[in-house]
C-alpha cells in the first residue's frame, strides 16, 4: 500500500560558501557574493549561422516525402560548411577574445567555446560575476549587469548567453513519497511501472523492438545510483540499458535528496523501460543555467553523439521578457542561441523531446511577484515553457491514466484517461516571501510569446497564431503533495521511480517525455535505424489524417480535462496537443504485436 505522501525537498549542490537568499530574476538587483577573480568559467560565444532561409529549406525538405532530400541528414561539419559563420568572422572574434585575456579551446558551426577567469569576464564584457541563490537553494552564477560585447563581438553580431539574470530551469516532477514495492501492482491508477505503461499504449512488443542500435540522451544536474538501476529494472525482470556517463563542465553528484536526482533517475527508467536495447547517454550537468544547458546541448551536437534528447525541465519563457527583467530583453537566448543549437540538430537527423511543464497553463507569476517589495497580489499568469516552447522540440504533455487493475493479474490495458489539473493552495514558487495564489498543477501548455507559429502546426487547428504547446501527450499524474487543494478530483495517477535505495511514487512531465523519448527509439530502430529529425512534422501528419478519416486511430485525442486555462477538445488542444499515442500506429509499424501483460516474453 502507498504510504502518506511526504514531498522531497530541494538542495542543490553549493557553488558558493556564503550566497544570500535571493531572488534570481526581476526588476531589482538583488544583493550576491562576488565571484572569486580566480574562478574558471567556460561559456559559448555564439555567431549567427549563414543562410538561414536556405536551411529553413532544408529542414521542411528533410521532412518531406516527395523530397531527394527526405531524411538526407547532415554530418556537423556539412552543416557548419553549410550554414556555420564564415572562417574569417570566426577568426576575428578569436582574436578579439584572446587580445583580451580569453582562451577559445573549441570552435565549430555555432561559434566558439571559451575558457575564463571572471577577472577576464569582467575586463572583456564590463561586469562582475557573482554568485546569487534562490530561496529554492540553488546557487548560480551570474553577471552582475548584462555584458556589453567588444565591438569586434558586436560587429559580427555575437552573443553571449551565460551568466544572464534570469532563474535557471527547474525539474518537473513531483514526489508523492515512498511506496512498497508488493508481488502485484496496485491500482488502476498506478503507480504504473514502464511495463504497465507500454501495455497500456500499445507499445510494440519486447519481442518486436528494444531500441536497439539507438541512443537516447538525457540532460539532468545529477549522477545516478547503479544500485538504484539494478533494482528497478530488476523488479520488472530485466537488466538495466547500457548507461554512458557523460560530464558536462563538472557536473554534479547524486543526492538523495536532491529533485535533479530523482529526476534523472526516473528519466533514465522511463526511457531505458520504454526502449531497453537503447544506450542513454547522461549528460550531467553542474545546474540547470543556460550556459549549462547550452553547453550539453551543443555538445551533443557537434559529437552527434544521440539519436534523440529528452529533456524533463522547464523554464517559463516569460522570465526572458522585459517586464520581469528591468527592461532588458533576453528573449534572444531562447529564439538564436538555443534554436540554433536545435536547429542544427534537426538538420542532423536529431530529435529533441522536452517535458510541456507542470502548471498548467498558468506557468509564471505576475511581473508584481518580482518587485521590491513584493506584491501581496501576485498571482499565476498564462505562459508556456522551454525548451516545450522551442518549435524545433517535441512538447509532451500529460494525462491521469486510467487502466485495468486485478488480484490474479499484472494485466494494465488501457481504460481511459483525463486531463483534469488540480487547483493549488497559494504558495511562494521561488521564496521571495509572498504567496502567489491561482496556481494549477497539469499538463503545461499555451502560446508561445517568442516563437512564430512552424508550418507543421497549420495541418490542424490549434486555436493560436504562434507556437502552441504541447504537441503530444502520455501519462503524467496528479494530485502534487504539499501544494495541490485537497481533496484533489478523481482518477489521479502516478508511475514508480527508484531513488537513493527505495521506490517512490512520481508526477508530472517528467514522466511523459521519456516515455516517448524511448517510444522514438523503438520507431528508429523499426525504420531501419535511420533517424527521424523534428517529428513534429509526423505528428501532425497523422492528426490531420486521423481528423480526415478517425479509423486511422494514431492518438487518443478526446479526453475530457481542463489545465487551469485552456480546455481540452478533439484534433489539437492546448493542454494534450494532438492526444496520446497509439504505440505501434503512431511509429508507423501497425502490423507489430502490441505489448502484452507485464512481465511475460512481449513485455518483461
Amino acid at each position: 500500500m502507498r504510504t502518506q505522501p511526504r514531498v522531497m525537498h530541494l538542495r542543490a549542490v553549493a557553488l558558493a560558501a556564503a550566497c544570500l537568499a535571493v531572488p534570481a530574476i526581476g526588476a531589482a538587483k538583488p544583493a550576491a557574493t562576488p565571484a572569486s577573480p580566480e574562478l574558471v568559467v567556460e561559456f559559448e560565444v555564439f555567431l549567427p549561422l549563414e543562410h538561414e532561409a536556405e536551411l529553413d529549406q532544408l529542414l521542411a525538405a528533410q521532412q518531406d516525402r516527395t523530397s531527394s532530400q527526405y531524411h538526407q541528414w547532415l554530418t556537423p561539419a556539412e552543416f557548419r560548411r553549410r550554414f556555420g559563420a564564415p572562417t574569417q568572422t570566426v577568426q576575428r572574434v578569436r582574436e578579439a577574445l584572446e587580445a583580451r585575456g580569453l582562451t577559445v579551446t573549441d570552435e565549430h558551426a555555432q561559434g566558439l567555446h571559451v575558457t575564463a577567469r571572471a577577472d577576464g569576464i569582467k575586463q572583456a564584457f564590463g561586469a562582475d560575476l557573482v554568485f546569487a541563490q534562490t530561496a529554492l537553494g540553488r546557487a548560480h552564477l551570474q553577471a552582475s549587469r548584462p555584458l556589453v560585447l567588444p565591438a569586434e563581438l558586436a560587429e559580427a553580431h555575437a552573443r553571449v548567453a551565460a551568466f544572464a539574470a534570469v532563474v535557471p530551469r527547474h525539474t518537473t516532477l513531483r514526489n508523492l513519497g515512498a511506496i512498497s514495492a508488493p508481488a502485484n501492482r496496485y491500482g488502476s491508477t498506478g503507480p504504473y511501472w514502464f511495463t504497465d505503461i507500454k501495455q497500456a499504449y500499445d507499445f510494440p512488443s519486447y519481442q518486436a523492438l528494444t531500441g536497439r542500435g539507438r541512443t537516447i540522451a538525457i540532460v539532468m544536474a545529477s549522477d545516478y545510483l547503479d544500485s538504484d538501476m539494478q533494482s528497478y529494472f530488476g523488479h520488472e525482470g530485466l537488466a538495466p540499458p547500457c548507461i554512458v556517463r557523460v560530464p558536462v563542465l563538472g557536473g554534479a553528484p547524486f543526492s538523495a535528496t536532491s529533485d535533479a536526482s530523482a529526476e534523472v533517475s526516473l528519466d533514465i527508467q522511463q526511457s531505458g523501460g520504454m526502449a531497453p536495447g537503447a544506450t542513454i547517454r547522461l549528460y550531467n550537468i553542474p545546474d540547470l543555467t543556460d550556459n549549462s544547458l547550452l553547453t550539453a546541448y551543443n555538445q551533443i551536437v557537434q559529437t552527434n553523439a544521440a539519436d534523440i534528447v529528452s529533456s524533463s525541465l522547464a523554464g517559463p519563457e516569460a522570465v526572458y521578457l522585459p517586464s520581469y527583467n528591468g527592461g532588458v530583453d533576453y528573449t534572444s537566448v531562447l529564439s538564436q542561441s538555443y534554436e540554433s543549437i536545435f536547429r542544427q540538430g534537426n538538420a542532423q537527423g536529431i530529435t529533441f523531446v522536452a517535458s510541456s511543464g507542470d502548471q498548467g497553463g498558468l506557468d509564471v507569476p505576475s511581473p508584481d511577484y518580482f518587485a521590491e517589495p513584493p506584491s501581496t497580489h501576485a498571482h499565476f499568469v498564462p505562459g508556456v515553457d522551454h525548451p516545450a516552447s522551442s518549435p524545433s522540440v517535441t512538447a509532451v504533455g500529460g494525462t491521469n491514466l486510467v487502466t485495468t487493475a486485478s488480484t490474479t493479474s499484472l494485466e494494465s490495458r488501457y481504460v481511459t484517461e483525463n486531463a483534469f489539473g488540480d487547483p493549488d493552495v497559494p504558495y511562494d514558487p521561488y521564496g521571495l516571501g509572498v504567496n502567489v495564489s491561482g496556481g494549477y498543477w497539469g499538463s503545461g501548455g499555451g502560446q508561445s510569446r517568442v516563437f512564430a507559429r512552424p508550418a507543421y502546426q497549420a495541418l490542424v487547428p490549434t486555436h493560436a497564431f504562434t507556437r502552441a504547446v504541447p504537441d503530444v501527450a502520455l501519462h503524467e499524474g496528479g494530485c502534487p503533495a504539499g501544494i495541490a487543494q485537497l481533496p484533489c478530483g478523481t482518477p489521479r495517477s502516478s508511475v514508480v521511480a527508484a531513488v537513493g535505495g527505495s521506490f517512490y511514487a512520481l508526477i508530472g512531465t517528467s514522466v511523459s517525455a521519456p516515455e516517448f523519448a524511448g517510444l522514438l527509439a523503438l520507431a528508429e530502430e523499426g525504420l531501419g535505424g535511420v533517424r527521424l529529425g523534428n517529428v513534429n512534422f509526423l505528428l501532425y501528419e497523422e492528426a490531420a489524417a486521423q481528423a480526415a478519416n478517425p479509423s486511422l486511430a494514431y492518438f487518443h485525442d478526446e479526453q475530457p480535462g481542463f489545465n487551469g486555462h485552456e480546455f481540452t477538445g478533439p484534433v489539437y488542444n492546448q493542454v494534450l496537443g494532438v492526444g496520446t499515442p497509439y504505440g505501434v500506429r503512431v511509429i508507423l509499424q501497425p502490423h507489430l504485436p502490441p505489448a502484452g501483460t507485464p512481465q511475460t516474453p512481449s513485455n518483461p
